[in-house]
Order: structure tokens, then sequence, then C-alpha cells
């Protein structure tokens, strides 16, 4: 049976380190060719940071950590979710889909009437992983808003890329 809820600030260091380990899982695949060498989208203190404001979900299979979502508000009316990660033993059983409602319902119930998400892809190319995730946020309803330089919003990060790449912005109402 799956259920979704929001880590408490209390979270153990193991819920932690799963996490942290399930999100560089994920990203290193859906993300290969984009980074010079292997460049972990996270870490176990900035997890950590999330888990005590409150902004990591989990998806629990029997007790086991299935798929986890970052949570944050950007402004009075607008969500956000990130490091959407589910965990790739259990692909097809709407994990990811449903921590997405998840994460739209928390915002929604905030006072929220929109949810964004950033998804970074190559400028020069169309990444497999990339284009289905594109393709499924559009199913979702979800719609590009604008295109973003990953250099100029994360200078820190660009000199680790393989590759030119962008953020595209994407933006849906909550009814």
């Amino acid at each position: 049976m799956l259920e979704i809820e929001v880590l408490p600030s209390s979270a153990g260091s193991a819920v932690i380190e799963r996490v942290t380990a399930l999100v560089n899982q994920v990203y290193a695949e859906s993300e290969k060719g984009l980074w010079q060498g292997s460049t972990d989208r996270t870490s176990v203190d900035e997890v950590a940071a999330f888990v005590r404001a409150g902004e990591i979900a989990v998806a629990l299979v029997d007790g086991d950590v299935a798929g986890s979502v970052r949570i944050q508000r950007l402004d009075d009316t607008t969500g956000e979710f990130g490091m959407l990660a589910a965990d790739p033993a259990r692909r097809g059983l709407g994990i990811g889909r449903d921590l997405v409602t998840f994460a739209e319902r928390t915002s929604r119930e905030a006072g929220c009437r929109e949810m964004q998400l950033e998804l970074l892809v190559p400028r020069e190319w169309t990444h497999p992983a990339k284009q289905f995730l594109a393709e499924w946020y559009d199913r979702l309803g979800y719609r590009v808003t604008h295109r973003a330089d990953l250099a100029e919003d994360y200078p820190h990060l660009a000199p680790s890329l393989a590759t030119p790449c962008d953020f595209l912005i994407y933006r849906k109402e909550l009814a």
C-alpha cells in the first residue's frame, strides 16, 4: 500500500540518507550526458535542511521509501515541486504521479493558485529521459512558460555542465 507524507523535522539520518541516495540515483540516469563526470543532484546536508524546513515528502510502500519530492512555496500564490524521484525498481506503480498530486494538493491547501517546476534540458540536442518527462508533464497539465539559462540562474553549476543546458519553466493553475 502506498502512503505519502511530509517527513517530520525529526526524521532520522537513515531516512534522509535513503532519500538522498534515491534522488541521486534517479537523476544520475535521467541527466546522463548533461554533466561532466558524476555530479550528485543533492547531498545529505541539503536534504536534511529541506526536511527541517518541512519541504520533503516521501512515498512509502510497505514502510520503505519508494519516492520523494521537494515541495516549496515561491511566493504568496505559487508553489513549486522539484527533486521528484521514484524508485526505478517500482516503475509503473504511479508513484511519481501520486507525488505530484500530493505536491499540488499540499500547495493548494496552503493557498497557492499555481504550481511550478523546472526541467533541465540540453540546448542543442534531445535527451530521451527529458523528452519523456516533458511529455509526461504536458499530460499532467503543465505548460512551458519560459526558458531560462542555467548559467545565469545557477552560475556555480555551469562549469560542471558537459553540454549547454536550459531550464524549461513549467506552470499549472491549481483548481
